[in-house]
């Protein structure tokens, strides 16, 4: 099969897209990184907390809706998903990972999330490799090649606890 039959069949995303989080409709930039393997978005306040016997994480988002330019501000609770351990030039760095669902394109995929401050950085929401083995193609020399339209009866790729 051709690159491009392949293509066909496939959608294709720039490495900048624009990105949807469910339910709560607020539209963000998004970077795909194919160097990084766990997607990553920007959250404050970070607190891990139990609840019902589980150990869960309240974290505060403050984002940018590109859609209305209005700034989501919230605080949040999920399940602890599990601890990531990161490893870098500036030491080790550990961060609370959650399930949460994104719409690319018109569909929503529930992925693996670590939560960190990433106000220094250009865009909120980072797409790692095992959100973007998902979606599709990665034309590195293109942006905003789709549109975020998930309505409610789009299509739900559920996670997969395979890692």
């Amino acid at each position: 099969m051709s690159v491009s039959a392949v293509q066909a069949e496939e959608k294709v995303f720039g490495w900048v897209e624009k990105a949807t989080l469910k339910p709560w409709g607020i539209e963000v930039k998004a970077k795909l990184d194919s160097g990084a393997l766990t997607s990553s978005l920007d959250a404050r306040d970070i607190e891990l907390f139990e609840k019902d016997g589980e150990d869960w994480v309240r974290f505060r988002l403050k984002l940018e809706n590109q859609a209305s330019g209005e700034t989501f501000s919230d605080t949040l609770e999920r399940p602890l998903y599990r601890e990531l351990t990161v490893r870098g030039a500036g030491g080790r760095d550990e961060r609370p990972v959650v399930l949460l669902k994104v719409c690319m394109g018109n569909t929503i995929y529930e992925e693996q999330f670590s939560l960190r401050d990433r106000g220094e950085m250009n865009y909120p929401l980072l797409l790692g490799r095992r959100t973007l083995s998902h979606l599709g193609l990665l034309d590195v020399r293109r942006t905003f090649m789709q549109t975020p339209d998930c309505e409610k009866d789009a299509p739900l790729v559920a996670h997969e606890s395979k890692d």
